[in-house]
């Protein structure tokens, strides 16, 4: 009796576990055989951009028609991790059709991340206007950053790395490496930006930020990758300084110290760090209708380990799980994004780049 009280326990536990774990998604392959592709942005909830790193950018439709290169794009510097980086809306687009794209400009011995805005018609961009590029220019083709944002103002966020072996510039306001950029549609500095001698840096002591969303609240949320370790999940505040290379969580290439600190007065601590590196890449906020019990969480692209990891956030914004989502996934994500319908859309990196939509269960 003992023994089968046991046997029927152990298959209760078994069949609640299995109940609980059952996946509340499906997944779909929307699209494949992308060159490398970096982000999408949704013109509207049928109709979106992906932007390849090599500098191509395509329709695609929710139906998975995908167009030819679109003309008009900018000549990029492809090279290392350069290219063409984010393509995002403008919040009015339906009225002004304007789409934004993020991309490295030069060569080798001169580039610097860059923004330009132009009009969307049809299968091509006209009226390209290059609104902002990062000071000064540096010779590596590395740690770009990248990312941009809307806030809810219509002012514009960029990304700008550190540019690798310039790591020290991030702790120096008069460049823009290492910073997250503020600026408004046309790319003007805004007149509350924290540092009247400095207009275009909202926050700085970054690494190589290639994730960022904002809650409709408007609560910024960036992750940079660490070097060996210390990568991070942070909350980016007007003025703050996120400390690198002064405080990092990480370990230098060669296994020695970046520096013996992980925290100092006057600088800001990351909401979440991975120790070993996950290479994180993309970064959205679940805030759909589609997942209710999805609300709130933040899900981060993971380079390393081929797959999507999932944060849920308590009522104070702090990180208390992480858990890995989306396995049949398999190879290395690139870009994560909600799209206006609430679906998760996941972009995977590579030479043959794949697109994956996440939709609840039928």
């Amino acid at each position: 009796m003992f023994r089968l009280t046991i046997l029927v326990i152990f298959v209760l536990l078994s069949t609640h576990t299995n109940a609980s774990e059952e996946k509340e998604y499906s997944i779909q392959t929307l699209a494949t055989g992308l060159d490398f592709p970096w982000s999408i942005g949704f013109l509207d909830d049928e109709n979106m951009l992906v932007a390849e790193l090599g500098g191509t950018l395509r329709h695609l439709k929710a139906s998975g028609e995908i167009s030819g290169p679109i003309d008009g794009v900018p000549s990029v510097f492809y090279a290392g991790q350069g290219g063409l980086f984010d393509v995002l809306p403008h919040p009015n687009f339906s009225e002004n059709n304007w789409i934004y794209l993020s991309y490295s400009a030069g060569d080798e011995t001169a580039n610097a991340t860059t923004i330009a805005r132009a009009t969307l018609s049809k299968n091509a961009l006209t009226d390209l206007e290059v609104i902002y590029q990062a000071s000064p220019y540096k010779y590596a083709a590395l740690h770009y950053g990248g990312r941009l944002a809307w806030l809810p103002d219509n002012t514009l966020l960029l990304t700008t790395g550190d540019g690798f072996d310039f790591r020290e510039k991030a702790q120096d306001r008069s460049t823009h490496l290492g910073k997250t950029i503020r600026i408004d549609e046309n790319g003007k500095p805004p007149k509350d930006n924290p540092f009247s001698q400095y207009p275009f840096i909202y926050s700085y002591g970054h690494r190589n930020p290639q994730g960022l969303t904002v809650s409709s609240n408007g609560t910024i949320y960036q992750h940079e990758h660490g070097p060996q370790g210390g990568d991070e999940v942070n909350v980016i505040e007007s003025g703050s300084n996120y400390g690198w290379p002064v405080i990092t969580y990480g370990l230098d290439y060669n296994g020695a110290y970046v520096s013996p600190f992980t925290e100092m007065d006057g600088m800001k601590q990351p909401i979440h760090i991975w120790v070993p590196s996950i290479a994180p890449s993309g970064l959205a906020i679940y805030e759909g209708s589609l997942f209710p019990t999805w609300h709130g969480n933040l899900f981060v692209g993971d380079l390393n380990n081929k797959e999507v990891k999932q944060l849920a956030l308590d009522e104070n914004g702090q990180v208390v799980s992480e858990k890995s989502v989306f396995s049949e996934v398999d190879t290395r994500v690139r870009d994560v994004r909600v799209s206006p319908a609430g679906e998760i859309y996941v972009v995977t990196d590579g030479e043959n780049g794949t697109i994956f939509r996440i939709s609840p269960k039928l």
